[in-house]
């Protein structure tokens, strides 16, 4: 077999793989749009089906009237701006200095400080409560904001870009006379925007979807975020699917729209921040 064979059926073999892993992926999503617009006697039909008798638009106009849904949709609206207006403005200034700043004892300590990504979060649970607790932030949605505000991730991120901007550039503003700081705002922040998005999107989808820490500091109903508001809204008898699935939709529309919105940063962004040293 010659190897232009070999590369075709490598080429074809690739593609039906990703293709089927799509499927996989978009199957839950396809049937929680369907079952939203269907009664509750038709989620569960066998065979399914794509869609009922007729379009229950009721569905989505019930949500609000049974349940304090935009509440919810308005606090995890609170907590994932501030969360990701910090965690960048964190993330890049941390990863500039790592990148650009010469100190002593630099690399080891940014080394010490991507060790903690490998400390799993349910590791640290009962102290960041207690500290919360003795904040006086338990059942507030500062106990959920605050912690998230820096990341190491986001760090790493960031400085992985900022050691690709050129030496060159911030001996040329120094030269200038701008300090450090100006250095910062004006040429190395503006050169991020795809890495800033990459951030954005992975921080705001990491805290949209955050279920367990809202579950731990959260026993206020008004103050619950949208994983939390979605899971009470299962009954201990009896659920209301198409009115959840409904309710899941909505929540899931702001995460498709930013990543739909910022998809061409993103894919840059990813590719930009490769792992050169």
């Amino acid at each position: 077999m010659s190897n232009k064979k070999k590369k075709l059926i490598g080429k074809v073999t690739a593609h039906l793989i990703l293709i089927l892993g799509s499927v996989i992926m978009l199957v839950p999503f396809f049937w929680m749009l369907s079952s939203s617009f269907k009664s509750l006697g038709e989620v569960f039909v066998f065979p399914p089906t794509l869609f009922g008798e007729r379009l229950v638009w009721e569905n989505y106009t019930q949500i609000s009237g049974r349940f304090d849904y935009f509440a919810y949709f308005l606090n995890s609206v609170k907590v994932s701006a501030w969360v990701v207006f910090f965690q960048v403005f964190t993330s890049a200034t941390a990863g500039y200095v790592f990148a650009k700043m010469n100190f002593k004892g630099r690399d080891k300590i940014f080394t010490l400080y991507l060790a903690t990504m490998m400390i799993p979060f349910h590791v640290t649970v009962i102290t960041n409560f207690l500290q919360m607790s003795m904040y006086g932030l338990v059942n507030t949605l500062w106990s959920l904001m605050l912690p998230a505000s820096v990341s190491a991730f986001g760090t790493f991120l960031m400085r992985q870009f900022f050691i690709t901007v050129p030496n060159e550039l911030v001996e040329a503003a120094k030269i200038d006379g701008c300090n450090p700081i100006v250095t910062f705002l004006r040429i190395a922040f503006p050169m991020a925007k795809s890495t800033i998005a990459t951030l954005c999107i992975f921080c705001f989808m990491n805290v949209w979807n955050d279920y367990f820490t809202p579950l731990i500091y959260i026993n206020d109903a008004r103050k619950y975020t949208l994983p939390l508001g979605l899971a009470s809204m299962k009954g201990m008898y009896s659920t209301d699917w198409p009115v959840l699935m409904a309710s899941s939709v909505i929540a899931v529309l702001p995460v498709l729209i930013a990543f739909l919105c910022a998809q061409d940063a993103f894919v840059k962004g990813v590719m930009m921040s490769g792992m050169k040293d």
